[in-house]
């Protein structure tokens, strides 16, 4: 029997010191748009209710058949269509999320294959809500570390299927989408600034999804609390980790978990209200997705534009959280074999 290789991209020797720039973002979201009328009264609650506490009016829910294969797949394809980068010069795909249609193989592997990236190796990241914002943070490191020159990072999460229906705490809350983002090399100075990581794992009982249950618990109070205080000190952290004040941001574009967190986080940094990305009223809490889907949103609006400086912030279960700042556009010209 002869048995035939597959491609697979060659290592990748960096000539110069390498710098990551993120290239599109795209996203994918299911059709059915719950708004809060519908989930109101099995809660005991109102639309008005929701909307005080959580800052949400709708939500996107994937149908029963709907994969997330799928859309995490259509946000990297028009991603990729966006930066006009062909599938096969991707070197990895890495797939940010807490509910694979599958719990084993993970989610990246399928989505590669899917997209025609047959040269790229792929694995999934678990970080729950922050995972997008880990995800990037290893895709930009094996870019500058000469190790790959093109990668997909995808947030993708099915809220929906791991969330008690009849739970106030978290049925208005969580949602369903996918977003991603193509990172290239570039020869320039990054455009990706340093990562800040942080977990603590004393909170991990404040969000979790016990087995055999399988279904998300979260304490509304204490996590409120330690979001605010981690977003606020990451945000910090990471402005000054690149060499940046407050005031040189343009926008601020934290995981869309609750508009009351947002303001807080806001409120406590002094920041300007327009400069602070809200979408979490049509698209509720999608989990690692929010921060694509954010950026593509603020993007359409015709908010975020080349060259404009961009925090990004994320907190999750674990608890994890981190943030950074890019500036956002491709790089001109990528260089060779990043695209």
């Amino acid at each position: 029997m002869t048995v035939t290789a597959p491609e697979y991209s060659e290592p990748v020797a960096a000539a110069l010191p390498l710098g990551t720039a993120i290239a599109s973002v795209g996203v994918s979201l299911p059709e059915t748009v719950v708004p809060n009328a519908q989930i109101a009264p099995r809660l005991g609650v109102t639309d008005e209710w929701i909307v005080r506490r959580t800052g949400i009016r709708s939500r996107r829910v994937a149908a029963p058949e709907e994969r997330l294969t799928t859309h995490a797949t259509n946000a990297a394809a028009a991603a990729l269509k966006r930066a006009g980068v062909a599938a096969d010069q991707v070197n990895l795909v890495l797939v940010a999320t807490s509910t694979p249609d599958e719990v084993m193989p993970n989610a990246a592997p399928r989505v590669a294959h899917e997209l025609g990236a047959t040269r790229a190796g792929a694995f999934d990241v678990g970080a729950a809500c922050s995972g997008f914002l880990s995800a990037l943070a290893v895709g930009a490191g094996q870019i500058e570390a000469g190790r790959a020159r093109c990668a997909v990072v995808v947030g993708a999460d099915f809220m929906s299927r791991i969330t008690d229906p009849g739970d106030r705490a978290t049925a208005a809350v969580f949602a369903d989408g996918a977003g991603a983002v193509v990172l290239q090399a570039t020869a320039q100075d990054s455009r990706v600034g340093p990562i800040v990581l942080g977990a603590d794992g004393a909170g991990a009982e404040h969000i979790i999804v016990p087995r055999p249950e399988g279904v998300i618990r979260m304490r509304g109070h204490e996590t409120f609390r330690e979001a605010v205080a981690r977003l606020s000190l990451a945000t910090v952290q990471a402005v000054r980790a690149a060499g940046a004040r407050i005031e040189d941001i343009d926008l601020f574009v934290y995981h869309q978990a609750n508009g009351r967190i947002l303001s807080a986080v806001g409120e406590r940094l002094g920041l300007p209200g327009g400069r602070v990305v809200d979408c979490i009223s049509e698209y509720g809490n999608t989990s690692a997705a929010t921060l694509p889907l954010a950026l593509a949103y603020v993007e359409d609006e015709g908010r975020l534009k080349h060259g404009d400086r961009v925090l990004l912030g994320a907190f999750g279960a674990g608890f994890t959280w981190g943030a950074t700042v890019v500036e956002w556009g491709p790089p001109a010209p990528p260089i060779p074999g990043a695209a």
